[in-house]
């Protein structure tokens, strides 16, 4: 989904006032490269997580560990819609809602994100080697990479996108496209499919892919979920509590979702936060809920929040890592931040 806010650094008069961004026709995105392109990548320190209260640093069981604001005379670069960090937490693989992927080594000064460097864009292709813009799936929301296999789910037209060979061709691997298995009730078209990832263990359902939609609503006005495995696809709901859509996932090491989401006002901004998700509550026909655990609004250092990615640290702590959306807007900003979870 394309939200606007107006940037920190132009709020006026104590304002955090949202704009409208029109979608540009298909003809005006940005073109995809024709081969993988080196990015160079301005990173700018965001050191206070409330500018207000810049010496707080722990907000619940998070701790804030530092952010990025990232710029880049490259044309291509910003619509981060989805992110996954290595097991090291160095290498950050992410996609753009324009179907670019974006590589990156994440540089540490310590325990403090300091910017990205060796950074690379390439176009998401795929059957036969042909970009997904150019087929119309441009709409590239949802990543998850699990034992060498990447997933780009895309929005618009729901598809997931499952790449085998990512693992040994990194951003040059051909998407084979499957349809999400919506039912006789379709989603629409804006709504669909932003958060992706393989159930861990020790899920009864460990290896089956979790597909959640971003405000495809059932006839309970609760967010349609699909469980994908072997046999037929299976649905799920998560709980839409206070017009809140859903925009990422990633999960904990003992197994629990962390449930990114995103509230949008035309007048009031933007609002984000996490929700935990008890792995177990997570089968068919369940609707699943959990605690708030991480929230912000306009008067923290966010933007339009739409990927999280989980790691643990050398030192065993839980890192989540959390990324923005800027929708390719100057009144936007393309954020990195960082925290460690007491889990």
């Amino acid at each position: 989904m394309r939200v606007a806010t107006r940037r920190h650094v132009l709020g006026l008069a104590g304002g955090a006032l949202a704009l409208p961004v029109v979608a540009r026709p298909a003809a005006a995105r940005t073109p995809v490269p024709s081969a993988p392109v080196d990015v160079t990548i301005r990173s700018f320190p965001i050191n206070a997580f409330m500018p207000r209260d810049a010496a707080k640093t722990e907000f619940g069981a998070f701790t804030y560990r530092g952010g990025l604001e990232l710029q880049s005379d490259y044309r291509g670069f910003g619509g981060l819609s989805s992110l996954r960090m290595d097991p090291t937490g160095r290498r950050l693989t992410a996609i753009s809602d324009q179907g670019q992927w974006l590589t990156a080594t994440l540089d540490m000064e310590g325990t403090r994100p300091s910017g990205l460097s060796q950074a690379r864009m390439a176009a998401i292709l795929g059957p036969g080697g042909r970009p997904l813009a150019e087929t119309g799936n441009w709409d590239t929301e949802s990543l998850w990479i699990e034992g060498g296999t990447a997933y780009v789910g895309v929005e618009r037209t729901h598809r997931i996108f499952r790449f085998d060979t990512f693992g040994r061709d990194g951003v040059l691997a051909r998407g084979v496209a499957q349809p999400v298995p919506m039912g006789s009730e379709r989603m629409p078209g804006n709504r669909g499919i932003e958060a992706l990832g393989i159930l861990p263990r020790p899920s009864a359902l460990a290896g089956t892919l979790c597909a959640i939609s971003e405000r495809a609503l059932n006839a309970a006005g609760d967010i349609r979920g699909f469980l994908i495995g072997t046999g037929p696809a299976r649905e799920f709901a998560v709980k839409r509590t206070n017009d809140f859509d859903v925009t990422d996932l990633a999960f904990l090491p003992g197994g629990d979702m962390l449930l990114l989401e995103r509230w949008f006002s035309a007048w009031r901004g933007v609002a984000f936060r996490i929700r935990r998700i008890e792995l177990a509550t997570i089968r068919a026909g369940a609707t699943v809920d959990g605690p708030i655990v991480l929230s912000g609004d306009m008067s923290a250092q966010i933007d339009n929040m739409e990927g999280i990615a989980t790691h643990r640290s050398a030192e065993g702590e839980t890192i989540v890592t959390l990324c923005s959306d800027n929708n390719f807007s100057f009144l936007q900003r393309t954020l990195l931040l960082q925290f460690a979870y007491r889990a």
